[in-house]
């Protein structure tokens, strides 16, 4: 055991200073003490301070928080202090992965990264993980995109199905494989490419020439095209609407039949569902071969909507469409238990005065019922403050990296049970891509160092930006040809003979 160094001054059950005798101590450190009576504890450095004292020696003390003992599956904190100058030690692998619930196997985990202060892979169950909803929140810059990256990589490799919402085309770079080697030896992480496991669909297919065309089933209840019409409609249009549907009730149907059904009404109120309907159809979304949920959903595969290219007001109409047919086909059975990623949620849940989306509905329904039917939700944001709070309390796993805006440090500690006011400082001093995990998937709150991506990283402005990694063979040509072509500088001109000058200058005229 590695002595680092004995308790100091005054000693609560949750807090002691620890006078550092050992160097090599940083902040995040994991120690562990003996309890005379409960026996080994295990508790975290949260602060070092070093200063000069009264006879003129350096001192290096440490503030240590104490997170408990293992008791019956149960982690539990001494109800009674430590003894002063109780020897401390440098916390063994096992007492870690005990106490903060971690697991020890690989299978059906997401590797996430290593816990801060030590070289301890961090596996999450995946069911704990997912299950009851999860959030990753950061503000801009913070890598949160680069840790859902991270968690998709590793769904993907149990085979886990996905749907994901991606406003911006980053999550394409999947297809891709990793370029940076060094940082993966730190992780043990091999390059890897998701191209096989990925299906990418667009509505805009200009701006993403390598998706498929994404179109949408226009049925619809009363209900349902109500929620996404452009336009509000009153009592009036909702009934000449509801009589449109059930003329084409039992058939299959585009925009256009359901607009020649409203035509049949003598009404005046019917131009303005038809204008509504009109908006729709001029979306393209509705129009060609539908998509099939059983296409979007299926084992071991991950779709990306991709929405890049496509105006808000369309973005909401699509997420809307698509979670409420992939819920209600989920509810029947038709598809398979399922996790389902919302990219830039505050734009698709916004809490209630940021205004409101034709999604909201159908996200705060999933967030409240789809852990029962098997839609598991993801949420992701640089904004938490505005995102719905009916939808981010119901995500029961919380990955969090550097938030420093009061207003979302505020709603992060509203939404989520057990939140202290130790942890919004933990949140404002991480690094970049260190994440606090908190929920179900662990014991106690854990800070990460997220591992490197096995896939590319970065947003795919352009699909030709996205190169795949050169091969060896091409990476060498360049400098053998650089090679060749000094070689050929320095070799003498060769002279030319007199008919060959001259056969130059009448080619020259």
């Amino acid at each position: 055991m590695q002595l680092i160094g004995t308790i100091s001054g005054e000693v609560m059950p949750t807090r002691f200073n620890i006078l550092l005798s050992s160097s090599g101590v940083e902040k995040g450190s994991y120690v562990k003490i003996r309890h005379e009576q409960y026996g080994w504890v295990l508790a975290r450095i949260d602060n070092i301070k070093r200063y000069i004292d009264n006879e003129g020696e350096e001192v290096v003390l440490a503030n240590a928080r104490t997170i408990g003992y293992k008791r019956d599956d149960n982690v539990l904190i001494p109800k009674t202090p430590f003894r002063p100058e109780e020897r401390v030690y440098a916390a063994d692998r096992e007492l870690i992965l005990s106490v903060m619930g971690l697991k020890k196997v690989k299978t059906k985990s997401i590797y996430l990264g290593l816990l801060e202060g030590h070289e301890i892979p961090v596996y999450l169950d995946i069911e704990k993980t997912i299950r009851k909803h999860m959030s990753v929140l950061a503000k801009t810059g913070a890598g949160k995109s680069y840790t859902v990256a991270v968690i998709l990589e590793e769904l993907l490799k149990n085979y886990f199905p996905i749907v994901i919402i991606d406003p911006h085309g980053e999550y394409s770079s999947l297809k891709y494989e990793n370029d940076d080697y060094d940082a993966m030896l730190t992780y043990n992480v091999k390059p890897r490419s998701y191209e096989k496991q990925i299906t990418e669909y667009a509505p805009n297919i200009i701006v993403n020439p390598e998706a498929k065309k994404l179109t949408l089933k226009p049925r619809f209840t009363l209900e349902e095209l109500t929620e996404i019409m452009p336009i509000p409609l009153g009592d009036r249009q909702k009934s000449i609407a509801y009589n449109a549907l059930r003329r084409l009730e039992n058939q299959e149907y585009t925009i256009q039949d359901l607009i020649n059904s409203v035509r049949l009404d003598k009404s005046n109120a019917k131009w303005k569902v038809i204008s509504g309907l009109e908006s729709l159809r001029s979306s393209g979304v509705f129009e060609g071969t539908p998509i099939r949920d059983k296409d979007l959903v299926r084992e071991g595969n991950a779709s990306i909507i991709n929405l890049k290219g496509s105006e808000p007001r369309i973005q909401e109409l699509i997420v809307a469409k698509i979670c409420k047919d992939l819920f209600n086909s989920k509810k029947l059975g038709e598809i398979p238990n399922f996790f389902l990623l919302v990219e830039e949620a505050h734009n698709f849940c916004p809490e209630r005065g940021f205004g409101d989306a034709l999604s909201s509905q159908i996200l705060r329904t999933i967030a409240s019922e789809g852990r029962k039917f098997g839609l598991y939700l993801g949420v992701v944001s640089q904004r938490p403050a505005r995102i719905d709070k009916n939808v981010l309390s119901q995500c029961n796993t919380q990955i969090i990296l550097k938030v420093t805006n009061p207003n979302d440090l505020r709603a992060i500690s509203q939404s989520i049970e057990g939140f202290t006011p130790g942890m919004e400082n933990d949140i404002k001093n991480l690094s970049i891509g260190q994440a606090l995990v908190m929920g179900e998937c662990v014991e106690q709150p854990i800070t990460v160092n997220v591992r490197v991506r096995e896939s590319l990283h970065g947003i795919a402005q352009e699909r030709e930006e996205i190169e795949k990694p050169k091969s060896m063979i091409e990476k060498i040509r360049p400098i053998f040809i650089e090679e060749e072509k000094e070689k050929i500088k320095k070799k003498p001109a060769k002279k030319k003979s007199i008919s060959e000058r001259i056969k130059g200058i009448f080619l020259e005229e």
